[in-house]
């Protein structure tokens, strides 16, 4: 059984940081694909940012600049390092990750509140 763990969720300021964390645990062994998603109240859930195997990554145009994702493969775990928040940043943010097997995990949700 894979489990993604999260943390480092919560309640910040305009203009904060918060860094998100996923550690990926279970019968998992290689991963290719690791991002973050977000899902805001009565919005879709929408790519926030991944990163390859390869190290390249990619960003939702909102967040270009003031997010930063990064892997550590050894670890198992995926990070997002939030920057500048802002009240739109406001969403339960979950990780996901895909194996060289095409399966899919997801984790539990961690609530991210920026306040004005």
């Amino acid at each position: 059984q894979v489990q993604l763990v999260e943390s480092g969720g919560g309640l910040v300021q305009v203009g904060g940081s918060l860094r998100l964390s996923c550690a990926a645990s279970g019968s998992i062994y290689s991963v290719t694909r690791m991002a973050w998603y977000r899902q805001a109240p009565g919005k879709q859930r929408e790519l926030v940012a991944r990163i390859f195997g390869t190290g390249t990554t990619n960003y939702l145009d909102s967040v270009k600049g003031r997010f930063t994702i990064s892997r550590d493969n050894a670890k198992r775990m995926v990070s997002l390092q939030m920057n500048s928040l802002k009240p739109e940043d406001t969403a339960v943010y979950y990780c996901y990750v895909k194996t060289p097997y095409s399966e899919e995990y997801w984790g539990q949700g961690t609530q991210v509140t920026v306040s004005s």
